[in-house]
């Protein structure tokens, strides 16, 4: 696994995993701020230095997955802070996986740009913009899937009645592991996987 070519794929992707981490971070960050809540401001999370938000497994993992997906610290939020913490809440933790997404499709214009221009560059700026849309979007989809304590758990359980809380409660006390194994077996790659690579091929336009 870890040959000639993955170190070179991998010293490629280092940037777009260390900048897509950290948008994805500040965005929360920024979004809670925005709904009322300074608490990852307070902390210094409100920033785009990367050593701010890594956290060292899920950065691993990113590798480990042939860069599919990861993650990074969770940013902190106080909900009692929040204005109308429920539709907040919504809008924190879609806010990471949407720039994510926004970061992909930016990256593939600029990369269809440059084809379309026929402007000649190395082949590691091309390697770098695919790269950046591929990890962009893996991270998009791979962190709203409804598993505690990925965004997509925090998204669903505003969006469900409020009688179905104890219910999620009991489930999310079991997400934890739920996660970890489908992360061990591969599990997520054989759903993400088609939608991650059709993803790329729309943005990029091959």
């Amino acid at each position: 696994m870890f040959d000639a070519d993955f170190i070179r794929r991998a010293l490629i992707a280092a940037p777009a995993i260390l900048f897509s981490l950290t948008v994805h971070e500040y965005f929360h960050a920024w979004t809670a701020l925005r709904f009322g809540d300074s608490t990852a401001r307070d902390m210094g999370r409100l920033t785009l230095n990367p050593m701010a938000h890594l956290d060292l497994f899920g950065t691993l993992m990113m590798f480990m997955s042939g860069f599919r997906f990861g993650w990074a610290k969770p940013v902190p939020v106080n909900p009692f802070n929040l204005r109308n913490p429920r539709v907040a809440d919504i809008w924190i933790s879609a806010a990471g996986p949407l720039s994510n997404f926004g970061l992909a499709v930016i990256s593939g214009l600029i990369f269809r740009l440059i084809v379309f221009l026929g402007i000649q560059l190395p082949d590691v700026f091309y390697h770098f913009l695919y790269y950046s849309v591929m990890i962009n979007v893996s991270l998009g989809f791979f962190n709203l899937i409804p598993l505690f304590p990925l965004d997509g758990s925090h998204i669903l359980r505003n969006l469900m009645p409020q009688k179905y809380s104890d219910t999620f409660d009991q489930l999310e006390r079991f997400s934890p592991f739920i996660l970890i194994f489908l992360i061990i077996v591969g599990g997520f790659w054989i759903v993400l996987g088609p939608i991650v690579t059709f993803s790329v091929s729309l943005i990029i336009g091959t």
